[in-house]
C-alpha cells in the first residue's frame, strides 16, 4: 500500500471512529458532499486542503501523518493466544467480527440481544487483546491492516470449518449480489502459485469496498461474507474410478 493510500485510510478511519459523515464534513468545510466524496475517492488533495480536513475533524496533521507511517506495521494476523481467547467466548468472537466489519457500538446493540454492559466489556477485552483501540463514547479504531486474515490452521479457521462452512454453502446463492462459482482445470505449480496470490488479493478488494461503502452518507449496508479458496482437489468418488496406479499417486499427492 502506498503512503498516500495509508494517509487516506487513516483519515477515513478517524471519520468513522467519530461517526462523522462526508455530509457533515462537507458542511464544516463549506463544500458539497460530492466534492468531499471526490477528494476521498480520487485520493488527491493539497496540503492546505488536508489541513482544513484535519481541522474540521478535530485532528492534527502531525497525528495523521504519524498514524499513516505506523499503519505499515498494523496487524495482519493474531497470535494463537488471541484467537483462542476469541473462540472461547462466543460474545467476544461476535464483537470481534462486528469490529472487523466496522460496525458501530449502536449497531451491535440494535441487531443483537446483548446488554450495553456486555458489549462494552467485549470492546474492552478486544482493546486489551490489541485488536482495537477503544475510545471515548465506545468508539474504536481497528488495529489490523487491510490484509488481515485468520491463521490458516489456527483456532478460528478450525471453528469456521467445523461450524460455518456447511451452513454457508447450504444456500442457492441467487440473491442480489450473491454468486457461487466452481472452476476446474490443470495448472503448473507456478500457475497455481500465481492464482493463489490473485485469490488472496480478493480479501483486500473486499476490505476496500467495505470502507468505501460504509463511508457513504446514509448507505444501506448489509453483512456479506466472502470465502475464497484454491487447492488441488478431486472428489473421492472420482478418485475411486481411477486406474490403480493413478489412484495411488493421487492419494499420495493429496496426503502430501
Amino acid at each position: 500500500m502506498s503512503s498516500i493510500s495509508r494517509l487516506f485510510d487513516v483519515l477515513r478511519a478517524e471519520l468513522k471512529a467519530q461517526g462523522l459523515t462526508y455530509r457533515e464534513l462537507a458542511e464544516r468545510l463549506g463544500l458539497s458532499e460530492s466534492s468531499v466524496k471526490r477528494l476521498f475517492s480520487e485520493r488527491d488533495m493539497t496540503l492546505s486542503r488536508l489541513g482544513q480536513v484535519c481541522d474540521a475533524a478535530g485532528l492534527s496533521i502531525e497525528d495523521v501523518l504519524v498514524r499513516a507511517a505506523q499503519a505499515r506495521a498494523e496487524l495482519t494476523q493474531l497470535t494463537l493466544e488471541q484467537e483462542r481467547a476469541l473462540v472461547a467466548d462466543p460474545k467476544l468472537l461476535l464483537a470481534a467480527i462486528c469490529c472487523l466489519s466496522q460496525w458501530r457500538y449502536e449497531q451491535i446493540l440494535d441487531i443483537y440481544d446483548l446488554q450495553p454492559t456486555e458489549v462494552v466489556a467485549a470492546l474492552a477485552r478486544l482493546d486489551r487483546l490489541g485488536l482495537i483501540a477503544l475510545r471515548p463514547g465506545n468508539r474504536y479504531r481497528l488495529l489490523v491492516g487491510r490484509g488481515f486474515h485468520w491463521r490458516p490452521q489456527g483456532p478460528i479457521m478450525r471453528f469456521l470449518r467445523q461450524h460455518v462452512l456447511d451452513e454457508y454453502f447450504n444456500a442457492t446463492f441467487d440473491e442480489r449480489g450473491e454468486v457461487l462459482l466452481t472452476v476446474h482445470g490443470q495448472l503448473t505449480p507456478a500457475g497455481a502459485e500465481d492464482m493463489a496470490l490473485r485469490v488472496g488479493q480478493m480479501a483486500s478488494l473486499f476490505a476496500q469496498r467495505q470502507r468505501d461503502d460504509q463511508a457513504q452518507s446514509g448507505a444501506d449496508c448489509t453483512g456479506y461474507t466472502l470465502i475464497v479458496g484454491l487447492r488441488s482437489f478431486e472428489l473421492k468418488a472420482f478418485t475411486a474410478m481411477r486406474r490403480a496406479a493413478n489412484a495411488a499417486r493421487r492419494r499420495a499427492d493429496s496426503s502430501g
